[in-house]
C-alpha cells in the first residue's frame, strides 16, 4: 500500500458516550456528509488524515471503506479534535463496497453515528478507489430513511495530477474506462493533488481538461492534499437556499458549454430559455431524459435556475443520475434576468434535442 493510502490511526471507542434522545434530535441541524472519491493512490487517505489531524476545532466522523482479503469492514471514526481522543467503531457490511447493494447497511451506519450528533459537526465518507459516487448521492441526498438527520454536503474527487491523463486515456483498452470520467463528472469539488510532480504548464492544461468534462466543479490544486477546509466542508452544494455560486456560474452560461474533447463523449452543456416555463411540463421532460434516456443521452449531473410561470420565486433544479429535485428558492429581484438556465453534465448530450425539449415546456 502506498504511503498516501495509509489509513488514519484510531483507538478503541469508549462505551459511555452520551446519545441523543428523540426529542433532542428533532431540534438539531442535519449533519453534513462529504463524499470523498478518487482512484487508489490519488491521495484520499492523505486528505482524510490531513482533516483529522488539522486544528480546525470541528468534530468530524469518518466512514472508511476499504477492500481487503477478509469480509469488508467499514471503520467509523470520530475525531474529538485537539486535546481529545480519536475513537473507533467497527461496522461490518455485507461486502467491502458502499453502493446500492449495501444501502441499508450504510444507512444503519450513518444512523448510529448521528445518535452521537451532539458530538459531530461533519461526516466524511471515503469510498473505494473505483466507486461510482452516484448511488451514494441518492442515499444521502433524498433518502427518506435518514429522516433528514444527515444531508449530502458535497462530493469531492481527488485526482492524481501526475497520472490523471493516463487514467482518462486508458479507457481505450479497458471496459472500466468511465470511472475516471464519472468521478470528475459527479464532483462538486476536484482536488488536483501532487501538482508538485508536474510543471505549471501541465497543471494549467490538466485543469482545462478537467473543466472540459465538468465545468461546474471547483478545481483546487494541492500538494499532499493540504487544502483550505472551507472548500470541502460545509459547501452546501445540494442546499437549495445556497445557490449564489450556481447563479454566478450560470451568468456566464455560454462559457460552461464544452466541446467533446474525448471519444468518451462526456461533456458539460448549458442551455437557456428566456420565457417562463410550466413546472409540470418540465418534470415530464426531465423524466424523459433522466429515466427513459431519450436519444441515448446519459445525464450524470444537472443543475438549473428556473423561471416558473405564475411564481415570483426562483426555482432550483438539481439532479444526480435518475434522482432529481425542483424546489422554490429566493424571490426574483427587480434587477434579476428571469431566464431559465440549465447545465447538464453527461454522455452523448444532444444540444438541439435538449433546447427543443426545454422550449416545449413553455405554457
Amino acid at each position: 500500500m502506498a504511503d498516501d493510502e495509509e489509513p488514519p490511526m484510531a483507538i478503541q471507542i469508549q462505551p459511555d458516550i452520551k446519545t441523543l434522545s428523540a426529542e433532542e434530535s428533532t431540534d438539531t441541524v442535519s449533519v453534513g456528509v462529504t463524499v470523498i472519491t478518487g482512484y487508489l493512490g490519488a491521495g484520499k487517505s492523505t486528505l482524510v488524515n490531513y482533516i483529522l489531524n488539522g486544528k480546525h476545532g470541528k468534530k468530524i466522523a469518518v466512514i472508511l471503506n476499504e477492500f481487503g482479503e477478509e469480509i469488508g469492514v467499514e471503520r467509523a471514526m470520530i475525531n474529538e479534535g485537539e486535546g481529545g481522543a480519536l475513537v473507533e467503531e467497527w461496522v461490518e457490511l455485507a461486502n467491502g463496497c458502499i453502493c446500492c447493494t449495501v444501502k441499508h447497511s450504510l444507512v444503519q451506519a450513518l444512523e448510529q453515528l448521528v445518535q452521537r450528533k451532539d458530538r459531530l459537526d461533519h461526516i466524511l465518507l471515503e469510498t473505494t478507489g473505483l466507486a461510482n459516487p452516484a448511488p451514494l448521492a441518492s442515499i444521502l441526498w433524498l433518502d427518506d430513511q435518514l429522516e433528514s438527520e444527515v444531508k449530502l454536503d458535497c462530493i469531492v474527487t481527488v485526482v492524481d495530477a501526475k497520472n490523471l491523463r493516463f487514467q482518462l486515456n486508458e479507457r481505450r483498452d479497458s471496459s472500466s474506462f468511465p470511472e475516471a470520467f464519472n468521478q470528475i463528472a459527479f464532483a462538486d469539488t476536484i482536488i488536483m493533488n501532487k501538482v508538485d510532480l508536474i510543471s505549471q504548464a501541465e497543471s494549467d492544461e490538466l485543469e482545462k481538461e478537467i473543466h472540459s468534462i465538468n465545468s461546474l466543479a471547483n478545481v483546487i490544486r494541492s500538494v499532499r492534499c493540504q487544502v483550505d477546509l472551507s472548500n470541502i466542508l460545509d459547501c452546501q452544494a445540494y442546499d437549495s437556499t445556497h445557490v449564489s455560486r450556481l447563479e454566478s456560474l450560470l451568468e456566464a452560461n455560454k462559457s460552461l458549454t464544452t466541446t467533446d474533447l474525448h471519444d468518451s463523449g462526456v461533456r458539460t452543456l448549458c442551455i437557456s430559455e428566456p420565457q417562463p416555463i410550466n413546472l409540470d411540463k418540465v418534470r415530464l421532460w426531465l423524466e424523459e431524459i433522466l429515466w427513459d434516456k431519450k436519444m441515448d443521452m446519459d445525464v450524470y449531473r444537472c443543475k438549473a435556475v428556473l423561471s416558473i410561470q405564475n411564481s415570483d420565486q426562483m426555482h432550483i433544479l438539481q439532479a444526480v443520475k435518475e434522482i432529481y429535485e425542483i424546489v422554490p428558492g429566493r424571490k426574483w429581484g427587480e434587477e434579476d434576468n428571469r431566464v431559465n438556465k440549465i447545465v447538464f453534465i453527461g454522455h452523448k448530450l444532444d444540444e438541439e434535442v435538449l433546447k427543443t425539449g426545454l422550449r416545449k415546456c413553455r405554457p
